[in-house]
């Protein structure tokens, strides 16, 4: 059996060693070595979004890795990928640092400088214990390594008061509404407000966990307030400088924790980036950045992804910018925030309407927001847009009901343009009967004009010739069609003398909609002139 492995070494003079060593080992596939722990994160979740065949059957984590220090990379692929069994390469091989690699699910470790019968040994034991793992997880496993459990969405402000907060609050309610459990965790640590909007008081924080060095379900339960919406809340501490307390280490185990438990993990970062929420934005798998529509938070908005682009924290293409309080009228728009910022922005703009908001934040029931609220509504929608709202599940004979609903309702669910589409395309047949006959009446009366113009210039013309003494020598029908355009060229053209007045007679054919067409109708004008010369 070929087996693929993963190294991820940030010192160069280690990934040769280690390289060299992996490429002399029987039936090893070595990948090229990747330099940090955003890499080897980014390679796995993209082999593994292929299928599980894809992931190699080993990872080897160099003790040096960065910026997550390496026990804390390997808890996070041991949550994210457990069909991968990772090796820890390190220098110091004592009973603490095997004790510890061990507890973070690290399947042993190599120590350093590297040998080839040590290497090969744990290489091959790792490979043995991922085999039997996937065969255990069969065909349903591919599901697994869409994340480690739950959905980690984080909403961070380009700066203070932007409405991070209300985002975050209601992207949590909208994905709570679908039927998904869902937890909001408060990382504004020196300035959380998620208890007030929701009027909770509650002892327990996020920084109580911040000393526990193993958050089971039991120690995560009692920090856990569970709010009348059903959604869990777990705050940020009432004391600012109890912040300090929560690490980076500590937000990856409450996340890896809450991950396990909740369909769905809202994070509200507020706008004061620390170790916390920049390990938790890393471990994202939705960042949002709110933005409101005026040059200082646009700036600040450019300066957080250049931050955490600089940090290796996320890329500004991975970065969904959210613009709020957005009113057509302002110079800045979304699609120059995403030219600024180098993010995408999101399809759902959140409108300027703080009147919605005052009343339910004043009482402190953000979940009281009237459904018809522009600002709900376009939050809810972003929640949508993120994949946070659970397609509801429903037997064949209600989707039938509700597709026959949504037929007949096809201008609720279409809005006003798709109301007006259908109207129109009901009135175009009888838009184009009464067009047909306005051209008609058109081409009927310019026909009269042509014949009636025609008629009065052969009779002067035959008048003329007749005054010489002679017929009028084809003058009339010569002067009555040089008057006529070619698709009237047919018309009848006659001229006769009635005492000293010659008269001239035109009949011509109505053209069809477009001249050339007979109609069959005919149109008869008459005209006369005196002789020339003639004594009364």
């Amino acid at each position: 059996m070929t087996i693929r492995i993963l190294p991820a070494v940030g010192d160069i003079d280690a990934a040769r060693a280690l390289t060299t060593l992996l490429s002399q080992l029987a039936d090893a596939e070595p990948a090229p070595p990747v330099t940090d722990s955003t890499a080897l994160l980014d390679t796995l979740a993209r082999l593994a979004a292929e299928s599980l065949e894809e992931l190699p059957e080993v990872v080897l984590v160099h003790e040096r890795i960065g910026p997550v220090p390496a026990l804390e990379l390997i808890r996070d692929l041991v949550l994210r990928f457990p069909a991968v069994g990772v090796v820890l390469v390190t220098a110091d091989t004592g009973t603490g640092v095997l004790t510890a690699a061990m507890d973070s699910g690290a399947r042993g470790i190599v120590g350093m400088p590297l040998g080839y019968d040590a290497l090969a040994e744990r290489v091959q034991t790792a490979a043995a214990w991922s085999t039997g793992m996937r065969r255990h997880l069969g065909s349903g496993a591919p599901e697994l390594y869409a994340g480690p459990g739950g959905t980690v969405v984080t909403v961070t402000g380009a700066k203070g008061g932007v409405g991070a907060t209300v985002a975050a609050v209601q992207l949590a309610l909208a994905a709570r509404a679908s039927g998904r459990s869902v937890a909001l965790l408060d990382l504004d640590l020196q300035s959380g407000d998620v208890a007030s909007y929701l009027d909770v008081q509650f002892r327990r924080s996020v920084a109580d966990l911040a000393a526990i060095a193993d958050i089971n379900a039991r120690v995560l339960q009692d920090a856990v307030y569970t709010h009348d919406t059903g959604l869990g809340l777990l705050l940020a501490p009432g004391e600012g400088e109890r912040g300090e307390e929560v690490t980076d280490r500590v937000a990856r185990q409450v996340l890896a924790a809450l991950r396990s438990r909740y369909e769905v993990v809202v994070v509200d970062c507020g706008a004061q980036m620390n170790a916390a929420n920049a390990a938790a934005v890393e471990l994202a798998d939705h960042a949002l950045l709110l933005v409101t529509p005026d040059v200082v938070a646009v700036r600040a908005a450019k300066r957080m992804v250049r931050l955490w682009d600089r940090l290796q924290i996320r890329k500004a293409e991975e970065t969904l910018t959210v613009v709020n309080r957005h009113a057509r009228g302002t110079e800045i728009q979304p699609s120059l925030v995403e030219r600024v910022t180098g993010t995408r922005v999101a399809r759902s703009a959140v409108p300027a309407a703080f009147k919605e908001l005052q009343s339910v934040v004043d009482a402190g029931r953000l979940q009281d927001l009237d459904s018809r609220s522009t600002v709900k509504q376009a939050l809810w929608a972003l929640a949508a847009e993120v994949e946070l709202v659970a397609p509801p599940k429903e037997s064949g004979r209600r989707r039938r009901a509700a597709s026959d609903r949504g037929a007949l309702s096809l201008r609720r669910r279409g809005g006003d343009r798709g109301a007006v589409t259908l109207e129109f395309a009901g009135m175009f047949p009888l838009l184009l009967v009464v067009t047909a006959i306005l051209w008609q009446c058109v081409l009927y009366g310019y026909t009269y004009s042509l014949a009636g113009n025609a008629a009065d210039e052969a009779a002067r013309a035959a008048a003329a010739a007749a005054s010489t003494g002679g017929g009028d020598g084809g003058a009339c029908q010569e002067k009555g069609s040089a008057h006529l355009p070619p698709a009237w060229q047919d018309a009848a053209i006659s001229c006769g003398a009635q005492g000293p007045v010659v008269k001239a007679t035109v009949e011509a054919q109505v053209p069809l909609f477009f001249p050339g067409f007979d109609a069959g109708w005919t149109v008869h004008a008459e005209a006369g002139a005196a002789r020339e010369g003639e004594e009364e």
